[in-house]
């Protein structure tokens, strides 16, 4: 029981999910092309939002492939290298802490640009004065 369910999860669900994507994806381009827009406000207001952007984005970047390298590189490897787990989970901490602050500090200056002025509020759609607020 214990393997289907493992098998389930981890072998096949992400193939289906991948596939919903794309496959919703090729649909939605084929049926309504001219919908795709970007809604962005980065047009109005570029040179104050190109650093909240590369922050946020630079930011994300290096946690997720952080979480991806750390997570699933062994143990042997990082002492081969000699890289103790100490050193490891403490060049986590400090690398992980400041790419969480230009997460942070991206996020808060792209709002921040996006409330402060009125051609960027009004191009705001509910969704992203959702995700700015509640960030």
């Amino acid at each position: 029981m214990r393997e289907s369910f493992i098998y389930i999860v981890f072998g096949w669900y992400p193939y289906f999910c991948l596939t919903i994507f794309l496959l919703g994806s090729l649909l939605r381009f084929d049926r309504e092309q001219y919908t795709w827009r970007s809604g962005s406000s980065q047009l109005l207001r570029r040179r104050q939002l190109t650093w909240g952007s590369n922050l946020f984005h630079v930011g994300i970047l290096v946690i997720f492939f952080g979480h991806f390298g750390g997570l699933l590189t062994q143990i042997w490897i990082f002492e081969g290298l000699g890289i103790t787990h100490t050193a490891k989970q403490w060049m986590a901490i400090g690398i992980g802490g400041i790419s969480g602050i230009m997460c942070f500090v991206g996020l808060t200056l792209s709002c921040c640009c996006n409330r402060a002025s009125p051609r960027s509020s009004t191009t705001c759609t509910r969704c992203s004065c959702c995700i700015c607020s509640s960030g």
